[in-house]
C-alpha cells in the first residue's frame, strides 16, 4: 500500500479545530394583547396581588384571545427573529417548535408556522414542557453541527391559559401565554474565547417524577378534563437543586466559573426559585434577566421571551456569554451556554 501524502501538521490541526458552529443571529417574540393583572385575577379567583407576588414574584400575565393561537403567536415571533437577522423565510431549513399546548394533535404546529412563513426544509414539534426551548435549541444545534440544516428557527410558543383549571389558585395564577424565537445559522469557529455561537447544551430527565407536574388528559381520554396539575412544593424542591447542577455542568464543560458569565437567563417560573439558584451560584441580581413579574410562567416561551426583552432594552449585546436553564414537567431540565 502507498501511504497518502500527509498535509503539513499545522494545516491539518487548524482544519481539525475549526468546525461548524450554531450562531444565534436573530431574536424575536410575541405577547398577546390582553394583560391580566393580579388584582384583575382576584375578581374571579380566591387570591390577591399580595398573595401571588409574595409567593411567585408575578404581577401580571398575558392571556391569548380567541384569535391568538400557538401557531399564530409562534409565526409572529419567528417573523421578528427573521427580521432581526435580516434573513428571508425561504432560507430557513428547519422549524423546531417547543410547545406543550399545540393547536392540534397533528399536523405539527411547526408545519403551520412553516406554511405561514413560506419556509422550506422540514419542521416538527418538540414536547419537554418548560424545558422545551432548551431541548429544541440543543436539537437544532446538533442538526446544524452535522450538516442536517444550515439555518434553523427555534421557537417556544404556549397557550397555557387553555389548560388551566381557573378554580385552582395554586396553578392558574402562575402561567401566561406568549411566544419567543431565535434564528440559528451555521458558521465556523475554533472554540476560542471570542467565537460566537452555542458552546454547549446539557439535557436531563427523570421520568419517575412525572406525577409532580403534568396535564391530566390526552387525546382519547374524554373522562379526563385536561388540566395542568402540580405539586408545587415538590417541584420547588427539585428545581433549585437540578437547575443549579445544570448551570454548574455547563460552566465546567467550558472551563468557566460564574464570574465569566455576563447574563443568566433562567426559565421564568418563580422568583423564589431564581433567587435560590442565584444564591447557590453566587450570582448577583444585576446579572440575571427577569421577566416573571410581567410575563408569569410562559413555559417553553419564557427563555426566548426573556432573551428578547433584554435584547430590546440593550442589556444583551453581541459577544456576551449567556447561560440559559430550565426545568419542566417530566421532569425534564437542562442548560445551554451561548456567546451572542
Amino acid at each position: 500500500m502507498v501511504a497518502a501524502a500527509s498535509r503539513p501538521r499545522s494545516q491539518a490541526q487548524a482544519e481539525a479545530t475549526r468546525r461548524i458552529r450554531s450562531i444565534l443571529t436573530g431574536i424575536g417574540g410575541y405577547l398577546p394583547e390582553t394583560v391580566v393583572t393580579n388584582d384583575e385575577l382576584a375578581k374571579t379567583v380566591d387570591t390577591s396581588d399580595a398573595w401571588i407576588y409574595e409567593r411567585t414574584g408575578i404581577r401580571q400575565r398575558h392571556i391569548a384571545g380567541k384569535h391568538e393561537t400557538c401557531a399564530s403567536m409562534a409565526t409572529a415571533a419567528a417573523r421578528a427573529a427573521l427580521a432581526d437577522a435580516d434573513v428571508a423565510p425561504g432560507e430557513v431549513d428547519a422549524v423546531i417548535l417547543a410547545t406543550a399546548t399545540p393547536d392540534q394533535a397533528f399536523p405539527a404546529t411547526a408545519l403551520r408556522v412553516q406554511a405561514e412563513l413560506g419556509a422550506k426544509g422540514f419542521g416538527f414539534d418538540l414536547s419537554a414542557a418548560c424545558s422545551g426551548f432548551v431541548y429544541a435549541l440543543s436539537v437544532a444545534d446538533a442538526m446544524i453541527r452535522v450538516g442536517q440544516a444550515r439555518t434553523a428557527l427555534v421557537i417556544g410558543s404556549e397557550v397555557y391559559s387553555r389548560i388551566l383549571d381557573w378554580r385552582d389558585r395554586g396553578t392558574c395564577v402562575l402561567f401566561g401565554d406568549g411566544a419567543g424565537a431565535v434564528l440559528l445559522r451555521a458558521g465556523e469557529g475554533d472554540g476560542s474565547g471570542g467565537d460566537r455561537g452555542i458552546l454547549s447544551t446539557h439535557l436531563h430527565a427523570q421520568g419517575s417524577l412525572g406525577d409532580i407536574l403534568y396535564v391530566d388528559g390526552a387525546v382519547g381520554r374524554p373522562e379526563k378534563p385536561g388540566y395542568l396539575r402540580m405539586n408545587g412544593r415538590e417541584v420547588f424542591r427539585h428545581a433549585v437543586t437540578r437547575l443549579s447542577e445544570a448551570v454548574e455542568e455547563a460552566l465546567a464543560a467550558n472551563g468557566l466559573g460564574p464570574a465569566d458569565i455576563d447574563w443568566l437567563v433562567p426559565h421564568q417560573a418563580n422568583l423564589r426559585i431564581i433567587d435560590g439558584i442565584a444564591r447557590k451560584l453566587g450570582l448577583g441580581s444585576k446579572r440575571i434577566v427577569l421577566t416573571v413579574d410581567r410575563h408569569a410562567n410562559t413555559s417553553a416561551a419564557s427563555i426566548p421571551l426573556a432573551l428578547r426583552a433584554a435584547y430590546e432594552d440593550g442589556r444583551l449585546r453581541r459577544g456576551q456569554l449567556v447561560l440559559m436553564e430550565a426545568l419542566g414537567g417530566g421532569l425534564t431540565w437542562g442548560s445551554a451556554l451561548v456567546r451572542l
